[in-house]
């Protein structure tokens, strides 16, 4: 019988192999996983929804018996409603599995519940009135971030190894950086979107996990990766799987390094910090690092794109919503509303400009890449945030009544009130729509711990289909300045 330190002192990669050797029953390593999430999940919040489990002691794959959580967004479970955190879709079942939860089962992974999102993904924070607000294990003052907050929380927490994650602004590397884990976002069109989607937000969010190790990283990628017959692309996969990369030479590599944003000019000393750290164990392993004079793209104009294609693509997604439903204003929350109603008002040749200039910030980007093999950022620019600290002040938040009621809200896009909103909830995470809208892999690793004890991740972007290089490189770090044996104190 496994006790809970044993579980917690193994990955998921490592308790696969205790299923396999027999040393250890499926059923075994779910009771296990169900136990301390009754006694932690009271404080973090972070499952919302349970998914029947029942561990098959034949069941096959390379994960057969490992206990795993999936998002409740864009990860459908058939049966089963994706709230994707709005009290709207609470009650709506899917009709059938995501490609990518298939790919999960069909490896042997045992899903036994759904994990806390903010409504339609759309923060940073976890933070829906639906379900409450998730809450960091590492200080439950804290924001485990978003949107996989609560994939995040789960896995900080020890209640499972990894967990289904995605990102389409910094979905999964932000919530990573915030609870000290490993988080990996794929190139786009590496991992599937469908059924339902061909591609989501123009290829911009894709699936993935959030975790302790690399290798978990590496070869939950292996499990996911590919096309799907419904899909827009047939992916280009390495000759050797993702999971080989874990303790292969990455190389001498060339590392462009910045800090300061057009956003955020001054980030938070931990940042820098963070950044510091990473930059001496690089050197002493043989690394070129070279700190840039500016951006390698025209970061100012790269946010601003990202934030006008995302309220137009939450006004869609409110209205599908209702389609779906039959729902009222009244089943959603104030900041989507607001967020819908700017993307209502953002005219169509606006939206398609944006879409088109991802181009010009991926030339760009691919300039850089002929100088430079990684391009290395702070994932947050500032620690944690408190939970709430994003709420709007009660004055703004009975102004936005008012427009919402008369209808009037669309006239924000042209008030100081959305450069405020922006500058509030991009300016602690500045650094990671840029592989969202240019479609590059970029990972976060877990390299530094503030003065309060607090996660800081450090984020790096890679070129087009480098997804070995950042795990090759993300190993040998590991093995520098290891993190797996941190335990949050939740």
């Amino acid at each position: 019988m496994v006790d809970y330190n044993d579980y917690r002192a193994h990955d998921a990669t490592g308790l696969a192999k205790l299923v396999a050797e027999k040393e250890v029953s499926a059923a075994e390593l779910l009771s296990v996983a169900r136990a301390r999430a009754a006694e932690v999940n009271p404080r973090i919040n972070a499952i919302v929804g349970d998914v029947p489990a029942a561990p098959d002691a034949a069941a096959s794959g390379p994960y057969a018996g490992v206990p795993f959580l999936i998002k409740d967004l864009a990860q459908d479970y058939a049966g089963l409603p994706t709230s994707g955190g709005s009290r709207a879709l609470m009650s709506t079942p899917a009709a059938e599995h995501a490609t990518v939860v298939r790919r999960w089962i069909d490896a042997g992974l045992v899903i036994f519940g759904k994990t806390n999102t903010p409504e339609f993904g759309a923060k940073g924070i976890t933070e829906p009135e639906a379900w409450g607000p998730a809450r960091n294990p590492w200080d439950l003052s804290r924001t485990p971030g978003g949107s996989s907050g609560g994939s995040a929380a789960a896995v900080a927490a020890g209640i499972v190894p990894c967990a289904g994650a995605n990102d389409g602004g910094g979905s999964i590397r932000i919530p990573a950086a915030c609870c000290g884990l490993v988080g990996l976002k794929p190139g786009r069109g590496l991992t599937p979107s469908g059924p339902i989607t061909g591609e989501s937000m123009h290829g911009s969010a894709v699936q993935g996990v959030v975790s302790r190790t690399v290798r978990d990283t590496a070869a939950m990628l292996d499990v996911i990766s590919g096309g799907e017959p419904w899909g827009p692309y047939a992916p280009a996969l390495p000759e050797s799987p993702f999971a080989s990369c874990v303790g292969a030479d990455p190389g001498r590599l060339r590392i462009g390094v910045r800090v300061p944003t057009a956003i955020t000019p001054v980030p938070h000393a931990e940042a820098y910090a963070a950044v510091d750290a990473t930059m001496q164990t690089l050197t002493d392993l043989g690394h070129h690092v070279e700190e840039l004079p500016r951006a390698p793209f025209d970061d100012a104009a790269l946010a601003r794109d990202f934030l006008l294609t995302w309220f137009v693509y939450t006004a869609w997604e409110l209205a599908e919503a209702k389609r779906r439903t039959g729902a009222g204003d009244e089943s959603f929350e104030r900041d989507t509303l607001m967020l819908a109603a700017i993307g209502r008002a953002t005219s169509s040749v606006d939206y398609v400009d944006a879409v088109q200039r991802r181009h010009e910030h991926t030339r760009r980007l691919t300039t850089f890449f002929e100088s430079y093999d990684l391009f290395l950022t702070p994932t947050l620019a500032t620690p944690p945030p408190r939970i709430g600290e994003f709420d709007l002040p009660v004055v703004l938040q009975r102004a936005s009544d008012l427009l919402l009621k008369t209808r009037t809200a669309h006239l924000l896009r042209f008030t100081k009130i959305v450069d405020d909103m922006v500058d509030k909830n991009l300016g602690w995470v500045p650094y990671t729509q840029l592989a969202n809208l240019t479609g590059r892999p970029a990972i976060s690793l877990p390299l530094h711990w503030t003065a309060d004890g607090l996660p800081l991740g450090v984020q790096f972007v890679a070129p087009l289909a480098g997804e070995s290089l950042l795990i090759r490189l993300a190993a040998q770090l590991e093995q520098a300045m290891p993190w797996a044996d941190r335990v949050a104190p939740v």
